[in-house]
């Protein structure tokens, strides 16, 4: 690629770049397929206009060329997501969201690290914080813990010791406030 159109960053996420932030996405390439369509097949790819340009002087190559429903589909997701400022309202709860959990973290030595921006969080589990030791036996408890608590939750993580939090755009404050009740009363009872 032309260095002068380099990215410092590719990214194949179906929320990210609704996290990321002008700043933040100074030099990337945003691969976006599944939530932009609401369910309807169709996919973007959002960069900066130095990149894109000689991105268009390249042959591409879709299956699809724009079906006009599906592009009428995304077009009104992006419409709600402006008009309702999803993105503003994903950094303030998860703001909230992170903010709480570093304070449960206090409480609770198995909490290693909490990192994340908006509403994609990431709840690290371990046995020992000096040494990072991965939580991997009480992951998996507080993992059925939580659901039978009615908190979903993905894990990853190279050890299955990491909570992924990445709830619905609609996720509120007071959602946030269950997920942290649930986790403190979860991890009590262990």
């Amino acid at each position: 690629m032309d260095q002068e159109a380099r990215a410092d960053c590719i990214v194949d996420e179906e929320k990210v770049e609704l996290v990321l932030d002008q700043e933040v996405m100074a030099d990337c390439i945003v691969d976006e397929e599944k939530g932009i369509g609401n369910g309807l097949p169709i996919g973007a790819v959002v960069t900066t206009p130095e990149i894109a340009n000689v991105m268009a002087q390249k042959i591409q190559f879709n299956t699809f060329g724009g079906n006009p429903v599906c592009s009428a589909g995304g077009l009104a997701v992006l419409k709600v997501l402006d008009k309702e400022r999803r993105q503003s309202h994903c950094a303030n709860v998860g703001s909230h969201l992170i903010q709480r959990l570093k304070s449960l973290q206090q409480k609770h030595e198995i909490i290693g690290d909490v990192r994340g921006r908006g509403l994609m969080v990431g709840i690290e589990l371990v046995t020992d914080r000096k040494e990072k030791t991965p939580a991997k036996v009480e992951t998996a408890v507080l993992f059925e813990k939580l659901r039978e608590l009615g908190v979903l939750v993905g894990k990853g993580g190279l050890h299955g010791n990491v909570f992924r939090i990445k709830p619905p755009m609609c996720f509120s404050k007071d959602d946030s406030d269950f997920l942290v009740d649930a986790l403190d009363y979860a991890m009590l009872k262990m």
